[in-house]
């Protein structure tokens, strides 16, 4: 079967939302198609380590409405194969989408532990991986949560808060570690012991099996877990192969230009997949968080309907740490200089990360209202130093 659409975007997710209803603001009578892997129309993605754990949200209270614009969903399909001379792309059924403009938000894939556990070893991801982990995490449940990154550390807390025995196992020696500084590290480590969970530092999956109604993990240190569920969070690898088969430019994500647009003049790439210039950073970025998926997928939507400008928004990223919670902008990378401004030590204040005197990244710990002056912080030329920035970013009254 053949589609005819003016404007096709690839993918499903925060990015796709923000783009479709972004082109239909300019171009109130076009014909918008949305494709996406998944079964449930787009959706906000952060609640799923975070507030559907709590019970302040529910699958439904999710779902952003897309269809609300407009826009077309073929759901559970996959596009695999794009003839970009012709402007047709094909789904993994067999049916063609012919399109005027094509956006690619085809997001990212979970890394995946090289082991086999069955359905409750969990590549954490969609709402789908929400449905099922929490199907099986009901209170006094053991499970295993693999990674201390971004999702690992905020599944663990919400896991934990949700009334699970949680093991959290990770490679680094403490949490945060090569993000935050050396001694808010080591707090938020102590912290997650107090709160009662079992840290396994320096640890990493060996083999799994499933079992009766739960998985088994062997760890490296030599110990045996035998668990109701255990859920990955390793990080994630930009959806590029579509890019790749249509010839598109590709290094750590789609390669586009200031105005998301790729190569090809009828193609544009936003969120998760996307690598783009950051003029306040002077170096290109490829975020994964949803200010940028859905900043991005608005710009892209834009572009496509006509209007000409430049994405220069610098996305901030936020997360929720049981009562600990952060907003952050720029790099958070200890490589840099850190000068720590805190209120009260590890519990309230402001690190910032420099480079050359430029501060490049600002992280709020427990700080809250100020990502536009860090946004603003980071565009100034500076020099900077532990002196000039002591008590810049106070707390918003």
């Amino acid at each position: 079967m053949e589609h005819v659409h003016d404007y096709l975007i690839v993918g499903g997710g925060m990015t796709a939302d923000a783009a479709a209803k972004a082109i239909r603001e300019l171009d109130a009578n076009a014909d918008v198609a949305v494709v996406g892997a998944e079964v449930h129309a787009p959706y906000q993605r952060p609640p799923l380590s975070k507030a559907l754990w709590k019970g302040e949200l529910t699958p439904a209270d999710i779902d952003l409405h897309t269809k609300a614009s407009g826009a077309k969903f073929h759901p559970s399909r996959r596009i695999v194969a794009l003839d970009r001379s012709a402007h047709v792309a094909q789904d993994d059924r067999g049916d063609s989408y012919r399109y005027r403009r094509l956006l690619l938000a085809t997001g990212a894939t979970p890394r995946r532990l090289p082991v086999e556990g069955g359905d409750r070893l969990i590549h954490f991801r969609t709402l789908e991986d929400f449905l099922l982990l929490h199907r099986a995490a009901e209170p006094g449940a053991f499970v295993a949560v693999v990674g201390g990154g971004f999702i690992g550390a905020e599944l663990a807390a919400s896991l934990r808060g949700a009334g699970c025995r949680v093991s959290l196992i990770f490679p680094e020696e403490r949490l945060g570690q090569g993000r935050y500084p050396d001694g808010l590290s080591r707090y938020l480590t102590d912290y997650y012991r107090e709160h009662g969970i079992d840290l396994r530092p320096g640890t990493r999956v060996q083999r799994s099996q499933p079992t009766d109604g739960g998985v088994e993990l062997s760890l490296t240190d030599g110990s045996l877990l035998r668990l109701s569920a255990a859920a990955a969070g390793l990080g994630v690898l930009p959806d590029t192969a579509l890019a790749e088969q249509a010839g598109l430019e590709v290094d750590n994500g789609i390669v586009v230009d200031e105005h998301l647009r790729t190569g090809d003049p009828d193609i544009w790439a936003a969120g998760d997949v996307a690598n783009f210039y950051c003029a306040t950073l002077g170096r290109r970025l490829r975020v994964e968080h949803e200010d940028a998926a859905v900043s991005m997928g608005r710009h892209a939507g834009r572009a496509m309907a006509g209007a000409v400008e430049r994405y220069e928004h610098l996305p901030f990223f936020y997360s929720d740490l049981f009562d600990l919670g952060y907003e952050a902008v720029g790099l958070l990378d200890t490589r840099l200089e850190v000068v720590e401004d805190w209120r009260e030590p590890n519990r309230e204040g402001v690190v910032y990360y420099l480079e050359h005197g430029r501060v490049r990244g600002v992280l709020l710990w427990n700080v809250w209202g100020q990502v536009d002056a860090a946004r603003a912080l980071i565009a100034e030329e500076g020099p900077f130093d532990a002196a000039s920035l002591k008590g810049r970013l106070p707390r918003q009254a």
